[in-house]
């Protein structure tokens, strides 16, 4: 069984923990491969800053990569002019990965299915990749990232596209909506694994309240 598989098929946090800190040293590479072209980081990247509205980010412009893994999308941040990105991950192992990249302010460990540490209202756009997805962390997370993004900031998502209605993803979202707490800018089906076939919603809030 792939790691993949073995990371879609997890049942609990320790389980999901211990699988990417072994998992960590290779992670890279293997999402790398050509029957992978892992896209979804560099693409969310790239919704977080036109979402911002600024060609080249404002240097007091605060980003949360949530799930940053390795730092794949922290990476492309920055590739894209963010200067203030921190990240957050449940593993330690992938942390230290992400730790050599040299682009995160802040890393810290976070359980992204719980209450974080973060005060209301700490961010201007919170980017998660990759984390919203089979056996890892559901809908409830996104009550989070809007509670810590600030009024008029963004959080962009990849959802998993087979699991976006049936985990109860699109219902949180509606949710979300009907309480006043955030609009919905967008939620195409777009490329995630491309070579691997395999799509993720890019779903983009703007936060109201």
């Amino acid at each position: 069984m792939s790691q993949l598989s073995r990371a879609y098929g997890a049942t609990s946090v320790n389980e999901t923990k211990a699988l990417y800190d072994e998992w960590a040293a290779s992670y890279d590479k293997e999402m790398a491969k050509e029957d992978q072209d892992y896209v979804g980081p560099v693409l969310a990247a790239a919704h977080v800053l036109k979402h911002l509205g600024t060609p080249s980010i404002q240097s007091d412009i605060e980003i949360l990569d949530a799930g940053c893994g390795t730092g794949l999308a922290g990476i492309a941040l920055a590739q894209l002019g963010a200067q203030k990105v921190d990240g957050v991950d449940l593993s330690p192992g992938m942390l230290d990965i992400a730790r050599k990249a040299g682009v995160y302010r802040h890393l810290d460990t976070a359980d992204l299915s719980t209450q974080l540490a973060h005060k209301d209202n700490s961010y201007d756009a919170i980017c998660c990749v990759g984390t919203l997805t089979q056996g890892h962390v559901g809908p409830v997370a996104l009550d989070e990232f809007v509670r810590i993004t600030k009024p008029n900031g963004f959080v962009v998502s990849t959802i998993l596209g087979s699991i976006y209605e049936s985990g109860g993803y699109e219902a949180k979202i509606e949710s979300l909506v009907n309480q006043g707490r955030v609009q919905l800018i967008s939620k195409e089906l777009e490329d995630y694994r491309r070579k691997a076939d395999v799509k993720a919603r890019m779903v983009v809030l703007k936060v109201l309240s």
